[in-house]
Parts: C-alpha cells; structure tokens; sequence
C-alpha cells in the first residue's frame, strides 16, 4: 500500500476509478435489476419545493360557496380530487410514470404497478425501448412478461371504467421501430382507441439523464443481438470500456446507450404536427428534461398542439445513470415550475412524489397533476397486490385534507396564493 495520501480530497473515489476504471461513473452494477437508481435524498438547499410552505387563510370564499352548495359546513371528505390530464379523465391528480426496460421496472415489479394504476383509474406510462428490448408481445415472445402488450394488458384488465388511459413513450430510436404505428393499429389498442384513453408521449429528455439518451446494463448475448441497434460500451470493473468490447463473452455486463436526439423549435413543432396528422385519435404528450430553456420549451409544445406537457425534475428518474449526472445535472422540479410560470395547457410533473404536500405545492404553482414513478415501485414492491393502492389513497387523504384547510374543494382552485417562500424567492407569478 503506497503511503500517498490527499487530505482535503475524495482520496476515496479517486482510488475507486483507478481500480474499476469506467464501471466507477455508475452505481454498483450487481444491484442493477434489483434497485431503484436516480435521485437521492432532497437537498433541501437547492430543493426549492421542499422549502415552501402551504399557508391557510382566515377568510375562506370558497367555502362559503360550498357550504351553500352542500346545505352544511363542508369537509375535507366533500374535496373532488378528479380532473383532467392530457385529455385522459383521472380520479385523482395523478398517473404512473415511465418504466423503461430494466427488469425491476417491466416484471418484477412493473406488471404489479401498472396493474394497480388500471384498478385506480389514473393514467400510466408506458416508458420508451421497452418494445426493442422485451418485445411487442404479439409473436414469438406473446409470453414475455416484459413486453409492451403485457403492460397494456396488466393495466386494462381491471382499469376503473370511464377513467384513466395507457400512454405509449417514444424516443428518437424507438422511431426506426415504429412503436407508436404498432400500438395504433393493434387490435388490443382498440378499446383504448374508442373510449379515448391512448395517448403517445414524444420523449424529448428526462430527469436523470438531462442531455443524454436511455441507458441500460445488458449481458453480452443480449448485447449482441441489440448491437445493430444501439451503442455498446463494456463497462466491467476490469477496466474495459471500448465501443466493440462487448462481443468479449467475459464481460459481466454492456451499457446500452441510445442518443438523446437532435431537437430544434422547428424539429420540435413539426415532430408534434406529426404526431397529431397520424394519429389522429391519439392524445399528444410530450416529455421534457429539466432544462435551462424548459419554459421555451414548453411553451412551443402547447403552441403546436400538444394535449400535455411532463417535466422531469432533476430529482426524477429510476434508470440507469452517471452518478455524475444524478448529483450535478438538471434543474430541481422546483426550478423548473418557477421558471415554467403560469401554463398554457396541462402541465404534468414528476420527481420524488410520494405524499400530499409535495403534489399540493406542485399543484398550486400551475401542474395539472404529478407523476408516481420510484414511490410506485417502492410500494409494488412492499405488497405487490394492493401497495400502489394503499399509497394513493394516504395520498388521497393528504390531498383532500390539505385542500380542505386551503379553503379549497377542487384541485383546479389550488394557486399561487397558497404557498408561501421562506427565502424571499419570488413566486412565479402573483395570482389574487
């Protein structure tokens, strides 16, 4: 053992690069599969969401409208918590995020989930690749618990009637698979189609990997048989870390990399005036990373016709990802929606959601509805049977008790005016 060392310095990491060389940019990759990666704890410093504070008012309208309503004083049981999200009716203010294709996500944990979300009528996400990496579900892998078909299925089983929808994502190179063609003209996609509940969501980034395109571990005979299709780079602790590495049968495991896209304004607009002319009976969402220019952004998706807008804070993502990019890259979701400022259409958000307050603030500064993505899977996992189920209605409760003390009875009346900046930080915008 040399006698070197660095005081002031994280001799540690630096140590543990020199020793696993490229694998040491990423968590430890034999929990790959088994863990949820993305965003740890909240900084509470550069979390400006946690920060904020519901604040109560003395005199309280709103009830007083209720209350005549009701013929009684009102409570928080008489709260409606059902709304609207991009175009697909929801009982609560909130849906199923993304999975992408690690095992985790799409089976042991990601049928459970998507199957619960139908029972509670909110929308689910289906994530990108996870038709190229488990399959349609239409031929030889009809059985593949993983395919895109099975997560259709697993929701619409028992999805509440009337409520809900499934909402199919699509990246730059799941274009060349035609994924959205697939799922339109699918005889399973029918019933969706007629009762208005697909929707196609355009991935233009997300949270964990601002910049960068999907990432996922593969073992060499799977990496061997996408090669044609995606990047491959071997990333094993001994140190191997080239783009044609992957064919050594001795690597343990090979990123998956897919390009994060090439998107202009005008690249933008046009890719939603296509979605909208193909797919005429789709709805139209598109998925934002949490970028310096997401206002932009999101202005021109509304502009061109998009039925919602999902922004990804930085604390959001469950996949793969430089532990670089999890610590140092992308906006706070707090950030974003102050940025973002008063919406012109539906804005969805997502990134650590998982109890009342966090959905109500997110909900007051002009989000339509937040999306459930690591707490769905936590809770799949703690009772695969009825966890999800439990979680939303703990979130239900909070919701409609928090509204409730707001002087509020619908989440549409939710503003501005009932959250309330400790540091002085201007609101994004003053709504009397």
């Amino acid at each position: 053992m040399s006698p070197l060392r660095a005081t002031a310095f994280p001799e540690a990491a630096v140590r543990e690069r020199a020793r696993l060389g490229a694998a040491a940019a990423f968590a430890d990759s034999s929990e790959y599969g088994r863990a949820l990666f993305g965003a740890g704890p909240a900084d509470r410093q550069a979390d400006w969401l946690e920060e904020l504070r519901l604040v109560p008012p003395v005199f309280v309208p709103h009830r007083l409208t209720k209350l005549i309503e009701l013929g009684r004083e009102p409570t928080f049981g008489d709260v409606d918590l059902g709304t609207t999200i991009g175009g697909l009716r929801s009982p609560l203010p909130l849906y199923l995020s993304a999975f992408g294709s690690t095992r985790v996500a799409s089976v042991d944990l990601g049928l459970a989930a998507s199957r619960q979300a139908g029972w509670l009528g909110i929308p689910m996400v289906v994530g990108e690749n996870v038709l190229r990496v488990n399959g349609f579900g239409r031929t030889e892998d009809a059985d593949a618990e993983g395919s895109m078909l099975a997560r259709i299925a697993a929701y619409s089983e028992g999805v509440l009637d009337g409520y809900g929808g499934v909402v199919v994502q699509q990246s730059t190179e799941d274009a060349d698979a035609e994924v959205w063609n697939l799922v339109y003209s699918d005889p399973s996609a029918h019933r969706l189609l007629e009762s208005g509940r697909l929707a196609f969501e355009l991935k233009v980034g997300q949270g964990a990997k601002p910049g960068l395109g999907g990432m996922t571990l593969l073992d060499p005979v799977a990496a061997a048989r996408l090669a044609d299709s995606y990047t491959m780079v071997s990333v094993d602790a001994a140190g191997s870390a080239t783009a044609d590495s992957f064919t050594d049968t001795s690597a343990r495991t090979v990123l998956r990399c897919c390009s994060p896209g090439t998107f202009t304004e005008e690249i933008l607009r046009q890719q939603i005036r296509l979605m909208r002319n193909n797919f005429p009976r789709a709805r139209v969402w598109v998925k934002l990373p949490p970028a310096r220019d997401v206002r932009a952004a999101a202005l021109l998706a509304w502009q061109a016709g998009a039925d919602a807008v999902t922004v990804d804070g930085a604390e959001g993502g469950t996949g793969w990802a430089p532990t670089a990019f999890l610590q140092h890259v992308g906006l706070p979701l707090g950030e974003c929606l102050r940025r973002i400022g008063a919406p012109e259409g539906c804005l969805l958000v997502s990134g650590r959601m998982w109890e009342g307050s966090r959905v109500a603030k997110s909900l007051a500064l002009g989000a339509s509805a937040a999306g459930l993505g690591r707490a769905a899977l936590i809770a799949a996992d703690a009772d695969p049977t009825c966890g999800l189920v439990n979680l939303v209605e703990c979130l239900a409760l909070e919701l409609r008790m928090l509204l409730s003390a707001l002087g509020k009875y619908c989440t549409g009346a939710l503003s501005g005016e009932d959250v309330w900046s400790p540091d002085g930080r201007s609101l994004p915008w003053d709504i009397p």
